[in-house]
């Protein structure tokens, strides 16, 4: 009798309980609603219209203009937009001081006749840093739109009816690349993907704390399985679990028009995150007294782990750390870009995803083996450390 049979046992278990069958297909229902929601943002941000923003975004980002001839600055939307005029060096230096998040820069009368037809040289500075820059260039577009357009009538009614009428242009030069729906996108398609590994924190919880509570622990101890098969046997249930309700998910995601670049890879790389999130969490059951006290610490470390993924995912999409991440939602991006892997683009993160399942594991069956931690009364934290780390024996050893 080995962790397969405890396997099977706990997936028999969990399919059988109406409860369960219950939060899967509703948690199911919230995700499609979640990617339905996203799918609309981004038709919305994607189409000509884009999104409406509200009143609620007053002056939301601030933009430095100089603009002798007041060509762009009265077109430009104040409701949305701080606009400050200044001259040419105080815009900049206020650009880099980062005080502002844009810089416009437009011909005085004396570089430039608005008389003559020939397209009209506008600069446009933003600061990519800033993730308001997206709001600061699609208003500066819009204003471009919307002068370029009074610009030609005005030349239309100075002309004659017969000479041909060339449309102005307007130039803008930017630095770096415009990466929102970049970012909306792609770090939104990732989140949906991985947004499943966190909903079935309450299974392991349950099974290893709910040995406890229903006083159920002895039997299933005096059963003739090693402690260790036990944690095995559990934790890969829940990972099987994990793993249907992701692939559903998927499948869900790719119906409703989301294009995921090699899904096979991308549900390996989904699933393997999936080890040491359960494995994190078993150590946190296998300590916990109570579900009460699972569930507070099962809140802070999922916190530390979304963090642990999201991050560098986010500094790789903003282009301020094109390197080799740990994040498995990192290399996902990567997967949806189609940008050739690494050797380590695939190694480190799939290593460090061995080591931490590893030591979690480990540390999970060790709690499990001791009957003060099954059983109680259970040491304190220090007291555990001190005997995990083996210092007690190093200590012990020079007493003699």
């Amino acid at each position: 009798m080995g962790s397969w049979t405890i396997t099977k046992w706990e997936l028999k278990n969990t399919l059988h309980n109406r409860k369960f069958i219950l939060i899967f297909f509703l948690q199911l229902v919230v995700l499609l609603m979640m990617v339905l929601f996203f799918s609309s943002f981004m038709e919305g941000i994607e189409s000509e219209e884009g999104i409406s923003l509200t009143p609620s975004l007053n002056q939301f980002a601030s933009l430095d203009i100089y603009d002798p001839q007041n060509v762009l600055i009265n077109q430009l939307n104040p409701e949305i937009l701080e606009i400050n005029s200044n001259e040419i060096d105080v815009a900049l230096s206020r650009l880099e001081g980062g005080d502002v998040t844009g810089v416009v820069l437009l011909p005085s009368a004396d570089d430039f006749n608005l008389e003559e037809i020939k397209p009209v040289p506008v600069k446009l500075y933003i600061d990519y840093k800033d993730p308001k820059r997206s709001v600061i260039k699609d208003e500066v577009v819009a204003a471009q739109n919307r002068a370029s357009d009074l610009i030609s009538q005005r030349w239309i009614d100075e002309l004659a009816p017969q000479q041909e009428v060339s449309q102005p242009q307007i130039q803008e030069e930017t630095q770096g690349e415009a990466l929102p729906l970049q970012l909306i996108n792609k770090v939104m398609t990732a989140i949906l993907l991985f947004l499943p590994l966190f909903l079935f924190g309450n299974l392991i919880v349950d099974s290893i704390v709910g040995e406890k509570e229903r006083k159920t622990g002895e039997i299933l101890i005096a059963m003739p399985v090693s402690r260790s098969n036990i944690i095995l046997g559990k934790s890969t249930a829940v990972i099987i679990t994990m793993a249907l309700q992701v692939a559903l998910w998927m499948v869900l995601m790719i119906l409703a028009g989301y294009s995921i670049e090699n899904p096979g890879l991308v549900y390996l790389i989904v699933v393997t995150t999936a080890l040491p999130i359960v494995g994190l969490t078993s150590i946190i059951a296998a300590f916990s007294k109570n579900y009460k006290e699972a569930g507070i610490g099962i809140t802070f470390a999922y916190v530390a782990i979304i963090g642990f993924l999201i991050v560098p995912a986010l500094a790789y999409i903003s282009q301020q750390g094109r390197y080799v991440s740990t994040s498995t939602m990192t290399l996902t991006i990567k997967v949806f870009s189609g940008e050739p892997l690494s050797p380590g683009d695939i190694i480190v993160p799939f290593t460090s995803l061995l080591v931490i399942s590893l030591i979690s594991y480990y540390i999970t069956i060790w709690l499990f083996k001791r009957d003060d931690i099954v059983f109680g009364p259970r040491p304190g934290l220090l007291r555990l450390l001190y005997e995990f780390t083996a210092l007690n024996k190093v200590v012990n050893y020079f007493k003699k």
